[in-house]
């Protein structure tokens, strides 16, 4: 990611926090939509994990300036998701879902620029996330 694409991706999330609970709700309708496959993988009740999501996009977008910190933390939680059964599959309707709530949420103010500075940050995140699904555990 160029360093404008960075910026450009913390300001316009700026512009999603105060519509985090709006965010998350369209995020997960979309993403259930489009791949109701998915659904079993996830709580019934899932304000918790509503709240994870932002709370991870969040720590993501300020992460994008410190890569150095950020990926192995995104490896760790690649390695996670593995355990819970996802799959690199699983990964691009998460990243439409993403795209389409971000163009809900922000409006006109999700220009192709932002769009492609977003697909950018979630192309770093799933496969840094791959990355660290597929790492082995070291032998002792």
């Amino acid at each position: 990611m160029t360093p404008s694409q960075i910026k450009l991706v913390q300001a316009s999330f700026a512009h999603v926090v105060p519509i985090a609970a709006a965010a998350a709700d369209l995020f997960y309708e979309r993403l259930f939509e489009i791949a109701p496959h998915v659904r079993p993988m996830f709580p019934e009740d899932l304000a918790e994990q509503k709240t994870q999501l932002i709370a991870m996009l969040g720590a993501v977008v300020a992460g994008l300036s410190h890569l150095d910190t950020l990926v192995p933390a995104v490896r760790a939680l690649g390695r996670r998701h593995a355990g819970y059964g996802v799959k690199a599959q699983h990964y691009v309707p998460v990243g439409k879902s993403l795209l389409w709530t971000l163009e809900k949420g922000l409006g006109t103010a999700f220009t192709p620029e932002v769009k492609d500075a977003w697909a950018s940050a979630y192309m770093l995140l799933w496969t840094t996330m791959i990355e660290g699904a597929n790492e082995r555990p070291m032998a002792a």
